[in-house]
């Protein structure tokens, strides 16, 4: 048995998850009779969805379609930035919808310091985007998972490499 143990603590999203998200968000989107009626569109570039509506409250009811397809894809909301609504081309506004992947340095700190806080005895690195937490005792591991699950923090975490 390894004499320390050890889980990394990420922030990722599946973008083959948002992006079936957002075909199915379009297709509805096109086929919706109070969106098709005003030619709301989605767009899918790269990591980001753009969309386009006739006014905000159009734009509004596209960003629900999109966030209710990504959620039954299983891509969480809190990973999900969404731009300033812009004016466009023929007194139209368009939103961009870009998705966070990676902890970000301020919230690592933000994790390793409730790890501190906890006064258990594991170790705490942060690694890129990436915190390892590491220690002799799974129990005292297994206490951190769970009060790191409590934390409000504004990307979603997930525990991987748990050995």
């Amino acid at each position: 048995m390894a004499d320390t143990n050890s889980f990394d603590i990420v922030s990722e999203v599946d973008f083959a998850e948002v992006k079936n998200a957002a075909n199915q968000a379009e297709k509805e989107i096109l086929t919706r009779y109070d969106l098709k009626r005003v030619g709301s569109k989605l767009l899918i570039e790269d990591e980001t969805l753009v969309l386009e509506s006739a006014d905000d409250f159009t734009l509004e009811q596209a960003r629900e379609v999109v966030e209710t397809k990504l959620v039954r894809r299983g891509v969480h909301l809190k990973s999900l930035r969404r731009g300033d609504i812009e004016p466009a081309s023929g007194g139209r506004v368009r939103q961009k919808l870009t998705f966070q992947s990676g902890i970000p340095q301020e919230t690592a700190k933000q994790i390793v310091a409730e790890i501190k806080r906890l006064k258990l005895k594991v170790q705490a690195a942060i690694q890129g985007e990436t915190v390892r937490v590491s220690g002799k005792s799974r129990d005292d591991l297994q206490t951190a998972i769970a009060a790191l699950k409590g934390l409000e923090l504004d990307v979603p975490l997930t525990f991987t490499n748990y050995r």
